[in-house]
């Protein structure tokens, strides 16, 4: 079976400053992936390229196992993407929105509308079905976005940070779907800072750090490089072991006993 991505010695510099220095990574199809680093390791960065969002400054991707080339956009089709930060078409409606990507995708307006409204009802939102974006909360605007990315029934899910600003329920309802898409040989790719989301739903995890992926395997295989969860992994790998300190620094000038000139 060949990899469904597959990343080679990829670089992005911004402003002139490295950001992936060199990463590499293959996904295997209806493989569930968490893609986690600290803030600004170039998570995000790594997704944009493989959508063509942004372009590489070296190395190779081979996507649906195709080189993946400037200007190619048949590929995307096959792929559903929600974004950490979404800019929504606030002055539509929901049900405006979704017919909108569906019709990106050649979808017919009745299938569209007969998926979203299934959709929504499963996610608690179908009474919003004709409501405004504008007035819809963060947590619904997450539910629109996930729905947006599954309509067209994509192969692959690149999702970052998904479960963010949903409801504990709603949460549940994404996990479950996720196995699910899993068992129907969908693959999911997502970064999320949710540490026991990664660790107990992920086939693999891959941890970004300093420009290159330092660790790629089960939590099985991983949690052999240090004991505990993958949140004491994970600071282990990054070389993180300041939190108490940082913690107490903040209390303190939380109680106005400054330590820091300004």
């Amino acid at each position: 079976m060949e990899p469904i991505v597959e990343l080679v010695d990829v670089m992005k510099k911004f402003d002139g400053k490295p950001v992936l220095k060199g990463v590499t990574f293959s996904v295997m199809p209806g493989e569930i992936i968490g893609y986690i680093g600290p803030n600004g390791a170039g998570k995000s960065t790594t997704v944009k390229i493989i959508l063509g969002m942004l372009k590489k400054d070296a190395g190779t991707i081979r996507l649906f196992n195709q080189p993946l080339n400037a200007g190619d956009v048949a590929y995307k089709a096959r792929i559903g993407y929600v974004p950490e930060n979404a800019e929504l078409y606030e002055t539509l409606t929901a049900k405006e929105y979704l017919l909108f990507v569906g019709e990106l995708y050649g979808m017919e307006e009745k299938e569209i509308i007969g998926k979203a409204s299934q959709m929504m009802d499963a996610l608690g939102i179908k009474e919003s079905f004709h409501g405004r974006l504008s007035t819809f909360s963060k947590g619904m605007r997450q539910k629109v976005l996930i729905i947006s990315s599954l309509i067209h029934n994509p192969d692959i899910l690149f999702w970052d940070e998904p479960l963010s600003g949903l409801d504990a329920n709603s949460v549940q309802v994404v996990k479950e779907l996720l196995v699910k898409l899993k068992k129907e040989g969908k693959t999911i790719f997502y970064s999320s800072h949710v540490m026991d989301t990664v660790e107990k739903l992920s086939d693999r995890i891959l941890i970004l750090h300093d420009g290159y992926v330092i660790a790629d395997g089960p939590f099985s295989e991983l949690k052999k490089e240090a004991e505990g969860t993958l949140e004491q992994l994970f600071n282990t790998l990054t070389g993180f072991d300041q939190h108490e300190a940082l913690a107490d620094q903040f209390l303190s000038g939380m109680k106005g006993d400054f330590t820091h000139d300004a």
